[in-house]
C-alpha cells in the first residue's frame, strides 16, 4: 500500500505587500464595561450574540441577545474578558465593525460603527450593505 505525502512549497514574497486582516468585531472600553455589567446578574449566560435580521425601512437591523453557549457556526470574539458571538448570517456584514456603548441625556445604546454600510434609514435603526 502506498502512503500519500502532502507537500508544501514556501516562497519568499518581497514585492507584494501583505495586508493586515481586519478583526471581525472590536469593542470599545465602554462596550466591554457595559457587557460585563449586563452579564454580572446572569451567571448562566457566557456572553452576548450579535446578529442581523431583515427589517426596518432600509433592509437590515442588528440584534443583540444573551447566550448560554456558542453556536456551531458562530464566530467568537474575546476582548478584555468579554465574549461576543457573531451569528453566521452577520459575519460578513460586521467585518471590521467597532461596537461602542453610548450614553447621553436622552438615551443609552450600543452603536455599531460599520465601514461596510452603504446607507441607513433616517432613524438609524436599519441599514443596507
Amino acid at each position: 500500500m502506498a502512503s500519500s505525502v502532502v507537500r508544501a512549497t514556501v516562497r519568499a514574497v518581497s514585492k507584494r505587500r501583505i495586508q493586515a486582516t481586519r478583526a471581525a468585531l472590536t469593542l470599545t472600553p465602554s462596550a466591554v464595561q457595559k457587557i460585563k455589567e449586563l452579564l454580572k446578574d446572569k451567571p448562566e449566560h457566557v456572553g452576548v450574540k450579535v446578529g442581523v435580521r431583515t427589517r426596518g425601512c432600509n433592509g437590515l437591523s442588528y440584534t443583540l441577545e444573551y447566550t448560554k453557549s456558542k453556536g456551531d457556526s458562530d464566530e467568537e470574539v474575546v476582548q478584555d474578558g468579554v465574549r461576543v458571538f457573531i451569528e453566521k448570517k452577520a459575519q460578513l456584514t460586521l467585518l471590521g465593525t467597532e461596537m461602542d456603548y453610548v450614553e447621553d441625556k436622552l438615551s443609552s445604546e450600543f452603536v455599531f460603527n460599520n465601514p461596510n454600510i452603504k446607507g441607513t434609514c433616517g432613524c438609524g435603526e436599519s441599514f443596507n450593505i
